[in-house]
């Protein structure tokens, strides 16, 4: 057995220990606890409320018309974010795409719109036959006249209903490719 003045010793020693190991790896109980998320800076250097946007074709047609309810452009990262937008892309002919989106995120030129949350894009065409996009999320590319999405997407038109995963839209020429687990229902006439 050891005597009562090295077990105090040991006992000691490892208190000792125990501290020096704290003060050299700066380990503190508040390291322990949740921290907050870092909170990153948008400092928005202007916005705009109720706006309503028109472009031109260099032929003077209407590219397309858009209205929302806010418009905030982050200076830090020049993204343009989009509340409630409303867009119709004419592309220069009477039957229009009439795109929808709860928020929208625009990059610095224009030439990418991010939709976000309850995406609607629509069209009727000159035999008044309509067509409904909708999905959780998508990206469209405006000059280039093409949306894309990796979320689940449904198509209402043509007699019935078409889903799937993934998808590539050619709005110009009016073409539709769902990527994956397409699944469909239509109308036998």
């Amino acid at each position: 057995m050891l005597s009562k003045k090295i077990r105090t010793i040991l006992v000691f020693g490892c208190i000792a220990a125990i501290f020096a190991a704290v003060g050299y790896w700066n380990i503190s109980p508040e390291r322990f606890l949740d921290q907050p998320a870092a909170k990153v800076e948008e400092n928005i250097d202007w916005y705009a409320t109720n706006t309503h946007t028109l472009q031109y074709l260099p032929d003077g047609k209407l590219q397309y018309e858009m209205t929302s309810d806010k418009v905030d452009h982050v200076k830090a990262s020049d993204i343009t974010l989009v509340t409630k937008p409303d867009l119709n892309m004419f592309r220069g002919t009477e039957f229009p795409w009439h795109v929808q989106s709860e928020r929208a995120e625009v990059n610095p030129g224009g030439t990418e719109v991010e939709l976000i949350d309850s995406v609607r894009i629509a069209r009727t065409d000159e035999k008044n036959r309509t067509t409904i996009i909708t999905s959780s999320r998508m990206t469209v590319f405006p000059q280039r006249e093409y949306a894309q999405t990796e979320q689940p997407v449904r198509i209402d038109g043509a007699g019935g209903v078409s889903t799937g995963v993934g998808m590539k839209a050619y709005l110009k020429e009016s073409r539709i490719h769902l990527l994956s687990k397409v699944r469909g229902q239509y109308e036998a006439r």
